[in-house]
């Protein structure tokens, strides 16, 4: 396991529990105590926990944790989802936009060896990958660059985006519940996911099933403003029962 796939795993189960053990950490991620030391002190370092004699402890409530650490969960399922999301855009002219996030990601890189499509980004990383291939018409939204997401958000990318009208737009989530709806951890990364969900003629979240169920901070949407939901085997079957009871059209791969 790659260094910054323990520190999320790390974060993870902190963010879960309040309090992480260093002998329970070098069982779970199979390395030494020494390694797992290392890590917390590397975390320690950059304010994202204090470590404790045997362990460490939250500094205060981690609610989201930064870009570079996501990218190794669940990728496997996540690659998945992105080929199904990929099916439902058409070969040949068609508009695509793309929220942030790491699931989002992937459905980028599937459909960058497409051509003759439309893509509509706010994210950063998203953009630097599609920006040098010359069969992809690439639009990218203005705004303030949050570093926790790599988006573009804000007034000016809301504005951006009131002035589209797109096919499909791939929506990345904290969190997807019949209760709430479409939740993220940023108030301003919700507004400007939401004019993205409303320049679209049809709204596919695009998550994990790590986040079925779950609930964040701002509501990007609710289900009534969304078509349909691809997530992986690993999402509460009773909670994608309630979500398709919903009205939403729900694809587990």
């Amino acid at each position: 396991m790659r260094q910054e796939d323990r520190l999320g795993l790390i974060l993870e189960r902190l963010n879960a529990h309040g309090t992480v053990g260093v002998a329970d950490l070098a069982a779970e991620l199979d390395v030494s105590v020494a390694s797992v030391r290392r890590d917390l002190q590397l975390l320690e370092d950059q304010h994202l926990l204090t470590r404790t004699h045997g362990g460490a402890v939250s500094s205060g409530v981690l609610y989201e944790l930064p870009m570079r650490y996501r990218g190794g969960r669940n990728q496997e399922e996540k690659r998945s989802i992105a080929q199904a999301a990929a099916l439902l855009v058409s070969d040949g002219v068609m508009s695509v936009a793309l929220s942030g996030g790491t699931t989002t990601t992937e459905v980028a890189r599937v459909l960058a060896t497409r051509s003759g499509l439309k893509v509509v980004t706010n994210a950063i990383n998203i953009a630097s990958e599609l920006a040098p291939r010359p069969h992809i018409s690439l639009v990218v939204c203005g705004g303030t660059a949050r570093p926790e997401s790599h988006e573009l958000v804000g007034p000016i990318a809301e504005q951006a985006l009131a002035h589209l009208n797109v096919d499909i737009a791939f929506v990345g989530v904290d969190g997807i519940s019949a209760g709430a709806g479409l939740t993220t951890h940023h108030e301003v990364e919700a507004a400007t996911n939401r004019a993205m969900i409303h320049a679209a003629a049809r709204v596919v979240v695009v998550t994990d099933g790590s986040k079925v169920g779950r609930r964040a901070f701002a509501q990007i949407a609710r289900l009534d403003e969304i078509s349909d939901m691809i997530t992986g085997a690993s999402a509460d079957p009773v909670e994608c029962d309630r979500i398709r009871d919903a009205g939403v059209g729900v694809v587990i791969v």
